[in-house]
């Protein structure tokens, strides 16, 4: 590692809001070198486990860039989306602006601009036969108990075989064989374009699109309806149209600027086990059978880099975490425009646990955003309803709302017998272990009216301040060194 790993601040190198957004993975890991925030792995590292390790120990410091991984000469790179500040920053805004930035680009896409494949980087080298995965690309095996390698930061893009109409997502997909691999589709877009093929016993074209930027990896968590391609919000926030090129084995169209793009199509019919693998509540998934991908082609730059995700850590928290807290801020403000911001806490594994800011203005009216909330997604299982003069985005803060400020008698909400998360392991207890998948993810469901009464008598619910403390200059009052206070005592014990 190189002698800058331990001593960077996480938060050096910062730029000013407006600055131009990240254009690409290679330009932004060059901001990140030249502000302190990369770290160089030189010597070779093991693709199980050790890689991870390392990666896991950076986490939210400084990216990883692996220069040796395993017997392979692409570099490996980890980490560099793992701190909220560093997504806002690759944007281009403040921290603060950052939810209404993405908010304003889902909001207003720009269609995407296709280029000629000599204009397209990640068609630079191209490979169509003899595809061997396991020799071709550094796939680290991340947790303990995970079965095998996974691509765990690939984009996953497939066309509505109805309308034809892209979708972008993030899904894991474990590395089967040379040419196979295995995918988890949840019950979203890209399981309803496979259902669609499928039941015409077609297969699904695919490709897996690792190494984009920045801005593009994060368009594709947005949470939209069906047939809105998430790349038109990567252009978006890009603030021009994306370039993108055509696969070469199918129709699908790719970011151009890749490092590297899978070819593929998920077959009809056929299921392959997959899993146990560690997944973003930090338990394991279980091995059951999941559908399958057939590789035909596989497309790079020349001397491409990488890119893993360390499940259950930062880098894959945020990325989910600030489109769903994009999504949810604009859904509760259309019932309650009173609420001011909103975090799916860490603790909560960004997923399961939402805080909301309210300038309350009617008793009752928490209870009600509480339950718009749990309306709003169905992973949410607790949300805590804070006032304006409690930051949302301070984990101690909303603790002390909640330990002054709620009584369980009359301030808890309890829902029962809700759909929740079937990656929430809680929800499990009690179900034998083939029950049927409408059974699955049964969740209860708590809601903290943690807002203090609009009317109480004298001081009792008035915050303790100091005057001057936010203004206070201690650049200004603080000596450079304790000269005054040694001469003090000299003069004291003399």
């Amino acid at each position: 590692m190189n002698s800058r790993e331990l001593t960077a601040p996480a938060t050096a190198g910062v730029r000013e809001s407006g600055a131009a957004p990240a254009r690409t993975l290679r330009d932004w890991l060059a901001h990140l070198d030249r502000t302190g925030r990369l770290a160089t792995i030189e010597r070779t590292v093991d693709l199980k486990h050790e890689l991870a390790a390392i990666a896991k120990r950076l986490d939210g410091r400084q990216a990883a860039c692996f220069m040796r991984p395993g017997s392979h000469s692409i570099a490996v790179v980890s980490g560099f989306m793992s701190r909220r500040a560093w997504i806002a920053e690759a944007m281009g805004v403040s921290e603060d602006a950052l939810l209404r930035r993405f908010s304003d680009a889902a909001a207003h896409p720009l269609p995407w601009r296709e280029v000629d494949a000599d204009e397209a980087a990640c068609q630079q080298i191209v490979h169509t036969a003899g595809i061997d995965l396991y020799a071709l690309l550094p796939i680290p095996t991340h947790s303990e108990h995970d079965n095998g390698p996974y691509i765990t930061a690939g984009l996953v893009i497939a066309r509505n075989p109805r309308t034809g109409i892209q979708n972008v997502s993030i899904n894991r997909i474990q590395v089967h064989g040379p040419d196979r691999m295995g995918i988890l589709m949840l019950p979203r877009h890209l399981h309803e374009f496979y259902s669609a093929a499928e039941a015409n016993g077609e297969p699904l074209d695919v490709a897996i699109a690792i190494g984009v930027d920045p801005l593009t990896l994060l368009a594709s968590q947005a949470i939209t309806p069906i047939d809105h391609d998430e790349l038109e919000i990567a252009g978006a926030l890009h603030g021009e149209p994306l370039p993108v090129v055509k696969c070469k084995t199918n129709e699908v169209r790719v970011p151009a600027n890749a490092e590297i793009v899978i070819e593929g199509r998920i077959l009809p019919g056929a299921r392959e086990m997959e899993g146990p693998f560690g997944e973003f509540p930090k338990y394991y998934s279980a091995r059951e059978a999941r559908e399958v991908i057939e590789v035909r082609a596989l497309t790079h730059r020349r001397h491409p880099i990488y890119h893993t995700i360390v499940p259950a850590e930062m880098e894959h928290l945020l990325l989910g975490a600030i489109p769903r807290e994009a999504t949810l801020l604009g859904h509760l403000q259309r019932s309650h425009p009173n609420v001011k911001d909103v975090e799916l806490s860490v603790g909560g594994v960004c997923r399961y646990h939402l805080w909301v800011q309210l300038d309350k203005k009617r008793e009752g009216e928490a209870k009600n955003v509480i339950l718009c909330a749990f309306g709003a997604h169905y992973d949410i299982k607790q949300v805590v309803v804070v006032d304006t003069d409690v930051d949302v985005h301070d984990p101690a803060e909303v603790e002390w709302a909640i330990a002054t400020r709620f009584q369980a008698d009359r301030d808890l909400v309890v829902i029962e017998g809700a759909q929740g998360s079937v990656l929430d392991p809680s929800t499990t207890v009690g179900l034998p272990d083939d029950a049927p998948p409408h059974m699955q993810g049964i969740s209860a469901k708590m809601g903290l009216d943690a807002t203090r009464p609009l009317v109480y008598s004298g001081h009792v619910f008035t915050r303790v301040r100091i005057p001057g403390f936010e203004t206070a200059d201690l650049a200004a009052l603080v000596a450079p060194d304790n000269a005054a206070f040694g001469t003090y005592m000299s003069r004291a014990n003399g």
